[in-house]
């Protein structure tokens, strides 16, 4: 069953990958254009991130902030969120009003249109169309053990947790859900998120 699995699931993200390329390339030099004239810098962010067995990669992302930027913000905002106890007060460290961000970024974050270029990712076999969200390296730097656990498939576009509240989530409970997925990860499970994804970008909440 795992090997039937492993491999349907290749075969839907190679299709899914290609026909959302094709199908996306309109939108992808409206985006670019829009990005270039807001801002100086690339049209495409890559960014160092891990997968399957905390193997690094370059991820493709439309840019969202201003070229050059210090990631250090995010790291503290990570370090915070992880080695907190996750209550109703987990989002109280929550980048809000984030400067770096640009305004074009702003609207393609709104409706996570930045993330549309890692179907490339998933045509080269770095992510899934479902899965964990790829990690940033110093979030490790936290990590707890069993937070590993989410590292043993590849990350995806969307997963359990984009799909079960978003924005309304912390790092941790972020983390939770991704190594929920791992254990519970089946066809159904795949169908279902993919599903609830457009449905959850729209609500830009998502459902319990």
């Amino acid at each position: 069953m795992n090997g039937l699995y492993a491999v349907a699931k290749r075969v839907v993200d190679v299709v899914g990958a290609a026909a959302g390329l094709v199908l996306l390339a309109p939108l992808f030099i409206v985006c670019a254009a829009a990005i270039k004239l807001d801002s100086p810098g690339p049209v495409f962010y890559r960014g160092t991130r891990l997968g399957r067995g905390r193997v690094s990669f370059r991820t493709y992302k439309f840019r969202s902030m201003y070229a050059d930027v210090d990631d250090s913000a995010h790291a503290e905002y990570l370090r915070q969120t992880l080695t907190s106890e996750p209550d109703e007060t987990a989002t109280m460290f929550k980048l809000v009003d984030d400067d770096r961000v640009t305004r074009v970024g702003r609207i393609l974050r709104r409706w996570s249109i930045d993330e549309l270029p890692q179907l490339i990712n998933v045509l080269r076999g770095e992510m899934s169309l479902v899965g964990p969200r790829p990690e940033v390296p110093y979030a490790l730097d936290v990590y707890e053990p069993w937070q590993y656990r989410r590292f043993e498939v590849l990350p995806g576009m969307t997963g359990l947790w984009q799909v079960s509240g978003r924005a309304l989530l912390s790092p941790r409970q972020m983390l939770e859900l991704d190594c929920r997925y791992v254990l519970d990860r089946s066809f159904h499970l795949d169908a279902w998120i993919l599903l609830r994804t457009i449905p959850a970008v729209a609500s830009r909440v998502g459902s319990a």
